[in-house]
Protein backbone atom coordinates (compact mmCIF):
# COMPACT_ATOMS: atom_id res chain seq x y z
CA UNK A 1 0.00 0.00 0.00
CA UNK A 2 1.38 3.19 -1.05
CA UNK A 3 1.28 6.52 1.18
CA UNK A 4 1.53 9.23 -1.44
CA UNK A 5 1.86 12.47 0.72
CA UNK A 6 3.30 15.78 0.41
CA UNK A 7 6.00 17.13 3.49
CA UNK A 8 6.03 20.85 3.23
CA UNK A 9 6.71 23.52 6.00
CA UNK A 10 3.28 25.85 6.18
CA UNK A 11 3.09 28.71 3.98
CA UNK A 12 5.47 26.91 1.53
CA UNK A 13 3.99 25.98 -1.96
CA UNK A 14 3.18 22.46 -2.25
CA UNK A 15 3.18 21.24 -5.88
CA UNK A 16 1.69 17.95 -5.44
CA UNK A 17 -1.56 19.63 -4.15
CA UNK A 18 -4.32 18.38 -7.19
CA UNK A 19 -5.65 15.40 -8.31
CA UNK A 20 -4.01 12.85 -9.93
CA UNK A 21 -4.34 9.44 -11.91
CA UNK A 22 -2.77 6.09 -12.13
CA UNK A 23 -0.43 5.49 -15.05
CA UNK A 24 1.66 2.97 -14.26
CA UNK A 25 2.64 0.83 -11.11
CA UNK A 26 4.94 -1.86 -9.80
CA UNK A 27 2.60 -3.15 -7.36
CA UNK A 28 -0.56 -4.56 -6.33
CA UNK A 29 -2.09 -1.39 -7.41
CA UNK A 30 -5.17 -2.17 -10.39
CA UNK A 31 -5.90 1.17 -12.45
CA UNK A 32 -8.04 2.89 -12.66
CA UNK A 33 -6.54 4.81 -9.09
CA UNK A 34 -7.71 8.44 -8.08
CA UNK A 35 -5.44 10.50 -5.92
CA UNK A 36 -6.48 14.05 -4.28
CA UNK A 37 -3.64 15.87 -2.07
CA UNK A 38 -5.36 18.85 -0.70
CA UNK A 39 -4.18 21.26 2.13
CA UNK A 40 -6.54 21.15 5.20
CA UNK A 41 -5.50 23.29 8.68
CA UNK A 42 -1.44 22.54 8.88
CA UNK A 43 -1.13 19.68 7.05
CA UNK A 44 -2.65 17.41 4.07
CA UNK A 45 -5.82 15.76 3.45
CA UNK A 46 -5.06 12.70 1.49
CA UNK A 47 -7.70 10.76 -0.65
CA UNK A 48 -7.00 7.72 -2.98
CA UNK A 49 -10.01 5.47 -4.74
CA UNK A 50 -10.34 2.89 -6.80
CA UNK A 51 -8.92 -0.79 -5.88
CA UNK A 52 -7.09 0.84 -3.15
CA UNK A 53 -8.79 3.75 -0.90
CA UNK A 54 -7.11 5.62 1.29
CA UNK A 55 -8.95 9.08 2.97
CA UNK A 56 -6.98 10.68 6.10
CA UNK A 57 -4.95 13.98 6.95
CA UNK A 58 -0.92 14.30 7.73
CA UNK A 59 0.77 17.13 9.31
CA UNK A 60 3.83 18.94 8.16
CA UNK A 61 5.01 19.53 11.95
CA UNK A 62 7.87 16.62 11.66
CA UNK A 63 5.70 14.67 14.24
CA UNK A 64 3.40 11.47 13.26
CA UNK A 65 0.56 11.24 12.34
CA UNK A 66 -2.28 8.64 12.51
CA UNK A 67 -3.48 6.48 9.59
CA UNK A 68 -6.29 4.08 10.83
CA UNK A 69 -7.69 1.61 8.43
CA UNK A 70 -4.42 0.48 6.90
CA UNK A 71 -3.30 -3.31 7.36
CA UNK A 72 0.55 -2.50 7.09
CA UNK A 73 0.85 0.92 8.99
CA UNK A 74 -0.94 3.04 11.55
CA UNK A 75 1.03 6.07 11.33
CA UNK A 76 3.20 8.50 9.00
CA UNK A 77 6.03 10.99 9.53
CA UNK A 78 6.82 13.52 6.57
CA UNK A 79 9.97 15.30 5.70
CA UNK A 80 10.87 17.41 2.66
CA UNK A 81 13.57 16.77 1.08
CA UNK A 82 13.54 19.97 -1.50
CA UNK A 83 11.04 21.91 -3.49
CA UNK A 84 10.03 19.26 -6.09
CA UNK A 85 10.92 15.99 -3.74
CA UNK A 86 9.27 14.59 0.18
CA UNK A 87 10.60 11.09 1.74
CA UNK A 88 7.36 9.40 3.67
CA UNK A 89 7.67 6.90 6.11
CA UNK A 90 5.04 4.20 6.99
CA UNK A 91 5.21 3.04 10.38
CA UNK A 92 4.03 0.54 12.35
CA UNK A 93 3.39 1.39 16.00
CA UNK A 94 6.05 3.83 16.16
CA UNK A 95 8.56 1.17 14.56
CA UNK A 96 8.93 1.99 9.96
CA UNK A 97 7.55 -0.77 8.07
CA UNK A 98 8.28 1.13 4.64
CA UNK A 99 9.63 4.36 2.71
CA UNK A 100 8.55 6.51 0.30
CA UNK A 101 10.11 8.76 -1.83
CA UNK A 102 7.54 11.29 -3.94
CA UNK A 103 9.52 13.14 -6.71
CA UNK A 104 7.67 15.31 -9.10
CA UNK A 105 8.45 16.20 -12.70
CA UNK A 106 10.15 19.78 -13.56
CA UNK A 107 6.26 20.90 -15.11
CA UNK A 108 4.80 19.72 -12.15
CA UNK A 109 2.42 17.06 -14.43
CA UNK A 110 3.88 13.81 -13.25
CA UNK A 111 4.38 12.43 -9.69
CA UNK A 112 6.72 9.10 -8.92
CA UNK A 113 6.73 7.44 -5.66
CA UNK A 114 9.17 4.65 -5.37
CA UNK A 115 8.59 2.45 -2.21
CA UNK A 116 11.53 0.60 -0.33
CA UNK A 117 10.43 -2.39 2.28
CA UNK A 118 12.94 -5.03 3.66
CA UNK A 119 13.34 -7.78 1.85
CA UNK A 120 11.55 -6.77 -1.07
CA UNK A 121 12.43 -5.39 -4.33
CA UNK A 122 11.11 -1.39 -4.74
CA UNK A 123 8.16 -0.48 -5.87
CA UNK A 124 7.85 2.64 -8.81
CA UNK A 125 4.43 3.98 -9.19
CA UNK A 126 3.86 7.09 -11.75
CA UNK A 127 0.80 9.12 -11.58
CA UNK A 128 -0.50 12.02 -13.76
CA UNK A 129 -2.03 15.26 -13.25
CA UNK A 130 -5.65 14.96 -13.76
CA UNK A 131 -6.65 18.56 -12.26
CA UNK A 132 -5.50 21.63 -9.75
CA UNK A 133 -5.32 22.04 -6.23
CA UNK A 134 -8.49 20.22 -4.57
CA UNK A 135 -9.82 23.01 -2.64
CA UNK A 136 -12.01 25.34 -3.52
CA UNK A 137 -10.92 25.47 -7.37
CA UNK A 138 -13.37 22.46 -7.22
CA UNK A 139 -16.04 22.01 -5.24
CA UNK A 140 -16.44 26.05 -4.31
CA UNK A 141 -15.59 27.29 -7.65
CA UNK A 142 -18.38 28.81 -9.71
CA UNK A 143 -21.02 31.08 -9.48
CA UNK A 144 -24.05 30.65 -7.18
CA UNK A 145 -27.11 32.36 -7.04
CA UNK A 146 -29.22 32.71 -3.59
CA UNK A 147 -32.26 29.95 -3.19
CA UNK A 148 -34.81 32.67 -2.29
CA UNK A 149 -36.84 30.25 -1.38
CA UNK A 150 -34.87 28.62 1.65
CA UNK A 151 -34.45 31.82 3.57
CA UNK A 152 -36.19 34.55 4.90
CA UNK A 153 -33.53 37.25 3.65
CA UNK A 154 -34.79 38.24 -0.15
CA UNK A 155 -31.79 40.21 -1.65
CA UNK A 156 -30.79 37.80 -4.87
CA UNK A 157 -27.47 37.62 -4.35
CA UNK A 158 -24.99 35.78 -6.19
CA UNK A 159 -21.44 35.07 -5.32
CA UNK A 160 -18.79 34.00 -7.78
CA UNK A 161 -15.27 32.45 -6.84
CA UNK A 162 -12.54 30.96 -8.99
CA UNK A 163 -9.61 29.57 -8.60
CA UNK A 164 -6.47 32.12 -8.06
CA UNK A 165 -3.85 29.28 -9.46
CA UNK A 166 -1.94 29.65 -6.56
CA UNK A 167 -4.24 27.45 -4.33
CA UNK A 168 -6.73 29.89 -2.93
CA UNK A 169 -9.65 31.77 -4.50
CA UNK A 170 -11.06 35.41 -5.59
CA UNK A 171 -13.98 35.81 -4.17
CA UNK A 172 -16.68 38.39 -5.71
CA UNK A 173 -19.99 39.79 -4.91
CA UNK A 174 -20.91 42.71 -3.47
CA UNK A 175 -17.06 42.81 -2.35
CA UNK A 176 -14.18 41.16 -3.06
CA UNK A 177 -10.94 39.47 -2.32
CA UNK A 178 -8.11 36.91 -3.45
CA UNK A 179 -7.01 34.79 -0.13
CA UNK A 180 -5.73 31.65 0.57
CA UNK A 181 -6.42 28.79 3.15
CA UNK A 182 -3.49 29.90 5.16
CA UNK A 183 -5.26 31.15 8.32
CA UNK A 184 -3.40 34.72 7.18
CA UNK A 185 -5.61 38.12 6.86
CA UNK A 186 -5.82 39.45 3.23
CA UNK A 187 -7.35 43.06 2.46
CA UNK A 188 -11.22 43.13 1.52
CA UNK A 189 -12.00 46.03 -1.34
CA UNK A 190 -15.73 47.62 -1.14
CA UNK A 191 -16.16 46.33 2.01
CA UNK A 192 -16.91 47.28 5.90
CA UNK A 193 -14.43 44.87 6.76
CA UNK A 194 -10.72 45.35 6.21
CA UNK A 195 -9.61 41.66 6.06
CA UNK A 196 -10.56 38.50 5.84
CA UNK A 197 -8.81 34.90 7.00
CA UNK A 198 -9.56 31.63 5.24
CA UNK A 199 -9.43 28.40 6.90
CA UNK A 200 -10.23 25.08 5.11
CA UNK A 201 -12.09 22.67 7.86
CA UNK A 202 -12.91 19.86 5.51
CA UNK A 203 -12.52 19.92 1.90
CA UNK A 204 -16.24 21.10 1.68
CA UNK A 205 -16.34 23.33 4.78
CA UNK A 206 -14.79 26.97 4.35
CA UNK A 207 -14.47 29.33 7.73
CA UNK A 208 -13.91 33.05 6.86
CA UNK A 209 -13.41 35.35 9.17
CA UNK A 210 -13.45 39.00 8.47
CA UNK A 211 -11.78 42.11 11.06
CA UNK A 212 -12.63 45.48 11.04
CA UNK A 213 -9.91 48.05 12.76
CA UNK A 214 -8.55 44.76 14.17
CA UNK A 215 -11.22 42.94 15.84
CA UNK A 216 -13.37 40.23 14.66
CA UNK A 217 -16.98 41.76 13.00
CA UNK A 218 -17.91 38.64 11.61
CA UNK A 219 -17.67 34.81 11.07
CA UNK A 220 -18.90 32.88 7.99
CA UNK A 221 -19.11 29.06 7.10
CA UNK A 222 -19.39 27.80 3.74
CA UNK A 223 -20.53 24.07 3.16
CA UNK A 224 -21.18 22.68 0.08
CA UNK A 225 -23.45 19.51 -0.27
CA UNK A 226 -22.08 16.22 -1.38
CA UNK A 227 -23.20 16.46 -4.56
CA UNK A 228 -21.17 19.86 -5.11
CA UNK A 229 -24.55 21.62 -6.48
CA UNK A 230 -25.62 23.51 -3.00
CA UNK A 231 -23.85 25.86 -0.88
CA UNK A 232 -25.14 26.66 2.80
CA UNK A 233 -23.30 29.85 3.78
CA UNK A 234 -23.71 30.66 8.01
CA UNK A 235 -23.37 34.36 8.71
CA UNK A 236 -22.50 35.89 12.36
CA UNK A 237 -21.45 39.45 12.88
CA UNK A 238 -21.64 42.71 14.66
CA UNK A 239 -22.70 45.89 12.24
CA UNK A 240 -21.39 49.82 13.07
CA UNK A 241 -24.32 50.27 14.79
CA UNK A 242 -23.18 47.56 17.49
CA UNK A 243 -26.06 45.48 16.42
CA UNK A 244 -25.54 41.15 16.44
CA UNK A 245 -27.01 39.55 12.93
CA UNK A 246 -27.26 36.21 12.55
CA UNK A 247 -28.46 34.61 8.84
CA UNK A 248 -27.95 31.18 7.40
CA UNK A 249 -28.41 31.60 3.11
CA UNK A 250 -28.35 28.81 0.81
CA UNK A 251 -26.80 28.90 -2.65
CA UNK A 252 -27.33 27.12 -5.85
CA UNK A 253 -24.33 26.55 -8.11
CA UNK A 254 -24.88 27.93 -11.50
Amino acid sequence: MLTLLAAFQPGAADPRLGSWTLVSAQSSLDPPNRLSIAPLHDGVHITMSGETHLDFTANWNGHESAAPGNLAFNQIKLRRVDKKQAEVKEQKDGTTVATVREKISNDGNELTTTTTTAGKADQVTVWTRSGGAKVANNLFAGEWTQDLSKTRLRQALVLKIEADGRGGVRFLADFSYTARFDGKQYDLKNSRNDTVTLELVDPHTVDAIYRRDNQVTQKDRWLVSPDGQQMTLSTAGTLETGQRVTEKLLFKKQ
